[in-house]
């Protein structure tokens, strides 16, 4: 029986925890959200690799899941505060277990978003999927060109449904409906742990209407 979990996002949900991200409630496109971003320590005096780039800046939630399935609105834009070729990076993280030192993540790069023409390979690089520590995307890339990455129809600066199920061996991420980016060899083992709200450098993010369905019951 699968137990749902809805969060919608209007301001900081009790419990939740910040990660080198800032975050508060604010109105954008006619709907009300969570901003979140990156500290202003990280981004002016962090170091690309152990500061941010798929390290642990999110929001984390408390709510956990093993498998299931997560859903969020994402709207998200560069900030202007860095001159790092930002790409609006927003998504999720979960399995967040041992204080952050362990998770899953995927994410959106809209301004790679096939609807705005980027050059290639550009095109092929809106959706990503990584684990931290060990995987970030730098290294799946060397070493599994193109197997954890794909292409999307997405853009900045608009409202984006995107979905993430997880199973036990296959990862399935969706946009607005569609499937983006299907991952049959996940990095890790599903682990119990919690679910967040990503953002990396030089993006201003808003996310709203979470709704988390853990299959094998909910913590």
């Amino acid at each position: 029986m699968a137990d749902r979990i809805h969060f919608a996002l209007r301001d900081l949900p009790e419990g939740a925890r910040l990660r080198s991200v800032t975050a508060e409630p604010a109105d954008i496109r006619g709907r009300a959200a969570l901003r979140v971003e990156l500290t202003d320590d990280v981004t002016l005096h962090g170091v690309p690799g152990v500061d941010y780039i798929d390290r642990p800046t999110f929001v984390e939630l408390p709510v956990d899941l093993r498998t299931g399935v997560i859903e969020v609105d994402i709207l998200s834009r560069l900030n202007g505060k860095t001159d790092f070729p930002a790409r609006a990076f927003a998504g999720v993280v979960f399995h967040v277990r041992d204080d952050a030192r362990a998770f899953g993540s995927v994410y959106l790069r809209p301004l790679n978003g096939r609807s705005l023409n980027p050059p290639s390979p550009r095109a092929d690089r809106a959706v990503q999927y990584f684990t931290y520590p060990d995987w970030p995307f730098d290294r799946l890339r060397d070493d599994f060109p193109g197997g954890y990455e794909a292409g999307a129809d997405i853009e900045p600066d608009t409202w984006m449904r995107l979905r993430v199920d997880i199973d036990d061996d296959r990862i399935l991420a969706s946009v607005d409906g569609a499937p983006v980016l299907s991952i049959t060899r996940p990095l890790e083992s599903p682990q119990r742990g919690t679910v967040g709200l990503f953002v990396d450098i030089g993006t201003e993010a808003f996310f709203s209407d979470l709704t988390v369905t853990a299959v094998d019951g909910a913590a």
